[in-house]
């Protein structure tokens, strides 16, 4: 361990000398290097690095060296920086199969070993405008259950969503007890429902006021914004939502084979 850094408390392994004979660029061999401390967890979420000068001292490397490695750690989103403090390890963030799955993101992330609690805000029944019409191939003007749930992780605001359901397909919903209930397994349990397919389209969006202020997010944080379709085995659209995801604490993982 190098005295300086635990005095600091910052590092606590000691790391590899580099190799200044090998083939391998010397950012490379630093960037693997801090990289496999924040891959280990010996450096966790939030915690700061060393700065660059002192980077420079404990590795005997140049500024420049030090800078290439970092900036290929924030490239690889591990590390993030903040102007005048410095560089520091980025949460880890939790990969989803929510855009290929019909589970439900609730149930992929209590799966995963995730507290997941969900808060409704809005449940009524009203009658279909023209998006909720177009989505679900209804008329406009028929009866739809409306929601608006906000889903918290481990206590952290992480999606608001807002759905539209057919209301003669799920009578009563309109006033069934839904916090902290999957919506899906209410569908599946009293309603007989069971997804067949969806369709799914993300955009890069960012909030209105209202909506940061439940996610606890500025109007100017990037959020994914997720548009979905679901029909039923006899191609019947049972559900159409509008999901707001928090981009710095999910990634999502969609497999092609």
């Amino acid at each position: 361990m190098l005295p300086e850094a635990a005095e600091k408390g910052l590092l606590t392994m000691t790391y590899p000398r580099l190799n200044r004979d090998g083939a391998e660029p010397l950012w490379m061999q630093l960037m693997r290097a801090l990289r496999a401390e924040i891959e280990s967890g010996e450096l966790g979420p939030d915690q700061p690095l060393p700065s660059e000068a002192e980077l420079s001292d404990m590795f005997s490397v140049s500024r420049t060296v030090v800078r290439e490695a970092l900036r290929e750690l924030v490239q690889q989103r591990l590390i993030y920086k903040i102007k005048g403090r410095g560089a520091f390890v980025a949460p880890r963030k939790t990969e989803l199969r929510f855009v290929g799955s019909m589970s439900g993101s609730a149930d992929d992330l209590r799966e995963s070993g995730r507290r997941v609690t969900t808060q409704t805000i809005h449940q009524e029944l009203g009658e279909a405008d023209e998006r909720e019409a177009a989505l679900l191939r209804i008329p406009l003007g028929e009866q739809v259950v409306r929601l608006r749930r906000l889903r918290r992780v481990d206590g952290q605001p992480w999606l608001l969503v807002d759905t539209a359901l057919p209301a003669r397909l799920v009578p009563g919903l309109e006033r069934a007890v839904l916090e902290n209930q999957s919506l899906y397994d209410m569908l599946r349990r009293r309603y007989g429902i069971e997804p067949a397919a969806a369709d799914r389209w993300i955009e890069a969006v960012f909030p209105a006021p209202a909506d940061a202020e439940l996610l606890e997010v500025s109007t100017s944080t990037p959020l994914l914004g997720i548009e979905s379709v679901a029909w039923l085995d006899d191609n019947t659209r049972f559900e159409a939502y509008y999901a707001l995801h928090r981009s710095d604490q999910t990634r999502f993982y969609v497999g092609i084979r």
